[in-house]
């Protein structure tokens, strides 16, 4: 149950959203600055919640299937 908790509120760098969705770290950082992705800032850096990144590709993956 804890594993499924911390999987919940894990936070992700650039290069690990990069590498979850397969996309290079400058599509990520495109996504971030065209505010197409959820991310927070802390300091300088970009953290993105694994569980809100999920949410987002389900919401993405519906949107491109009504498009279809």
């Amino acid at each position: 149950m804890a594993n499924t908790t911390n999987e919940k509120h894990k936070l992700m760098t650039v290069k690990e959203v990069s590498e979850y969705l397969r996309i290079s770290r400058a599509s990520v950082y495109r996504l971030v600055r065209e505010r197409k992705i959820p991310v927070s800032r802390v300091g300088k850096h970009f953290r993105f919640r694994k569980r809100i990144i999920d949410e987002w590709l389900t919401h993405m993956e519906k949107k491109n299937h009504d498009l279809q």
